[in-house]
C-alpha cells in the first residue's frame, strides 16, 4: 500500500512522505496526516519485548519509508539517533514514569528533531538542494531542532522563542550554537512566534524561499515521537494488555504520537491529555465547543504555553471532524468515542508546584513542572475513572536542571546538571530580537536568503 499524506484542510494534492517532510506545511496552510495508517500485527508488536530501542524505531518508521529510504540506510539512521537510554522508573504498583530527558538536549524533543534531521538530510543531499528550517519554540523543540540539524549541509536553521517565557538553560541550549543556526527572541508569545511561522510559510512574497518546519505541524516529528508508547507497552504490558500514558500536552504533537502508535494497533485504554492553565482542549471535550485561549496564558509549565494547539486539527481528523488552521471547526468529530479515548484536566501552578513537592516527599522521585502536569492528570483520570492495576507509563518530557530555580523554590535544591548542558551553560549566546511583527520578520527572512 503507497501512504498518502493528505491535508487536514483537504485542498492539497496528496503527497508522500518525502514530499510532505521537506514541505512542513500544506500548501492549502493544512497539516500533512494519514487517512489510513499501515497496521502492526498483535505478533508484531509482542516481539518488540525482546528488542533495542532503536530496533524498535527501525520496525515502526519503516512502514512509512517503504520504497523511500533503503531499510539498511533505515537501521544505520536508527542506531545513530537513539544513543542515549530511555528509563522506566517504577514508581508504585504498575505506574511508571518514562523519562524522555535522556537526550543531547534534555527533552523528548530529540527523539523526533534527530530522525528528522537524518531523513530530511538525506532527502537534501539526493535532490542537491538546499532548505531552511523555520521553527517556532515554546522552550524545548527549538533546542532539540537546532543541535540536530548544527552543520547538516543544505539547511539553514532559525528559531523563534517567546522573550520572556523560556528558562535560561532552554535559551542558553539554542543560543550558543553558531554556524547554520540562528535564534530571534520575539517580545510576545509563543503563539505570536507560531503565527509568523505559519503565515511565511503562506506568503506568496516568500514563495521563492525554500522553507520547511520542523515544530509538530510536520509529519516528521509525530511519526519517530509514535515509537516511545510501543517501547513503553513492549517493556510494561503483557502481550495484548491495554496501556495507560499521562502525556504533559500543549501543541499537541506528543500526544499525537500516543494517537499514531493506537491507530498503527498498539492497545491503548486511555490517552490522559493534562494541560495547564491554556485549559480550550479540556473545555472542549466537556462541552463540546471549542474556544482558543487568546492570549496564551503564562505557565510555569511554559513549554506548554499554546492557546491553540496546531495539532489539534490532526486529533479532530482521526475522530471524524474537520478543524482549519484557525481553529474553527467545520465539521465535529465524534465527541462520544474521542471521551471514550481520551481524558484531559487543566492543572494549575499552584497545583503544579504542590505535585513536585508531593511525590519528591513520598517517593524521593524529581519531577519537573511539565512531569508534575501529567503526574497530577493522572490523579484526575483515577478519580473521575478509578481503574487501578492498568500499565502505565506517565511521561516526564525534560530534565529538571532545566528549571533549577523554579525546582530550587519548589523543594529547597537544585538538581543535578548533566555535563552537555553544564558545557553549554558556559558558552557565550548570541541571537536576534524583534517585536512580534510579521512585516519585519518577513524582511528578516528576506534579508536573510540574500546573503
Amino acid at each position: 500500500m503507497r501512504l498518502e499524506f493528505t491535508s487536514t484542510n483537504g485542498q492539497s494534492p496528496c503527497v508522500n512522505l518525502r514530499e510532505a517532510l521537506l514541505a512542513g506545511l500544506a500548501p492549502d496552510r493544512g497539516l500533512y496526516f494519514l487517512k489510513q495508517f499501515p497496521q502492526l500485527t498483535a505478533a508484531e508488536i509482542a516481539s518488540f519485548a525482546s528488542l533495542p530501542y532503536h530496533e524498535i524505531a527501525f520496525r515502526v518508521l519503516s512502514q512509512y519509508t517503504d520504497g523511500i529510504v533503503e531499510p539498511d540506510v533505515l537501521a544505520a539512521m536508527c542506531r545513530e539517533a537513539y544513543d542515549f537510554v530511555i528509563p522506566l522508573e517504577k514508581v508504585h504498583d504498575r505506574v511508571h514514569i518514562m523519562r524522555l530527558d535522556q537526550g543531547p538536549t534534555a527533552s523528548f524533543k530529540d527523539f523526533a528533531a534527530r530522525m528528522m534531521a537524518r531523513l530530511m538530510g538525506r532527502f537534501l543531499l539526493e535532490e542537491n538542494r538546499q532548505l531552511t528550517i523555520l521553527t517556532a519554540t515554546s522552550g524545548d523543540t527549538g533546542a532539540a531542532v537546532a543541535h540536530a540539524f548544527h552543520n547538516i549541509p543544505g539547511f539553514q536553521v532559525i528559531v523563534l522563542f517567546p522573550n520572556d517565557e523560556i528558562s535560561l538553560s532552554q535559551r542558553k541550549l539554542m543560543t550558543v550554537l553558531k554556524g547554520n543556526v540562528r535564534t530571534v527572541a520575539i517580545d510576545g508569545k509563543f503563539d505570536d512566534c507560531q503565527a509568523m511561522v505559519k503565515r511565511a510559510f503562506a506568503d506568496p512574497s516568500l514563495g521563492h524561499l525554500p522553507l520547511s518546519s520542523a515544530n509538530s505541524i510536520n509529519i516528521g516529528r509525530l511519526l519517530p515521537q509514535s515509537v516511545y508508547y510501543f517501547y513503553a507497552a513492549s517493556r510494561l504490558a503483557k502481550p495484548g494488555e491495554p496501556m495507560v500514558f499521562s502525556i504533559p500536552s500543549g501543541n499537541f504533537g506528543d500526544m499525537m504520537g500516543s494517537v499514531v502508535a493506537k491507530q498503527m494497533g498498539l492497545p491503548v485504554r486511555k490517552i490522559i491529555v493534562p494541560v495547564n492553565d491554556n485549559d480550550a482542549f479540556p473545555r472542549f471535550l466537556a462541552t463540546g465547543v471549542y474556544e482558543k485561549v487568546v492570549p496564551s496564558r503564562n505557565s510555569v509549565s511554559n513549554a506548554m504555553n499554546v492557546g491553540h494547539p496546531s495539532n489539534l486539527a490532526r486529533l479532530v481528523s482521526v475522530y471524524g471532524g474537520q478543524m482549519d488552521e484557525t481553529g474553527k471547526i467545520n465539521q465535529m468529530p465524534n465527541l462520544e468515542t474521542m471521551r471514550r479515548d481520551l481524558f484531559s484536566s487543566s492543572i494549575s501552578d499552584d497545583r503544579t508546584r504542590e505535585t513536585i513537592r508531593e511525590v519528591w516527599t513520598k517517593y524521593e522521585l524529581l519531577l519537573e513542572a511539565h512531569g508534575a502536569v501529567a503526574w497530577a492528570g493522572y490523579q484526575d483520570w483515577q478519580a473521575a475513572e478509578p481503574m487501578a492495576g492498568l500499565p502505565t507509563a506517565i511521561l516526564e518530557t525534560a530534565n529538571p536542571a532545566k528549571f533549577p530555580e523554579e525546582i530550587e523554590r519548589t523543594i529547597g535544591f537544585s538538581p543535578d546538571v548533566p555535563p552537555a548542558m553544564e558545557a553549554m551553560n558556559k558558552l557565550p549566546e548570541d541571537y536576534d530580537r524583534m517585536g512580534a511583527d510579521y512585516g519585519i520578520f518577513r524582511d528578516y527572512l528576506l534579508a536573510k536568503h540574500a546573503v
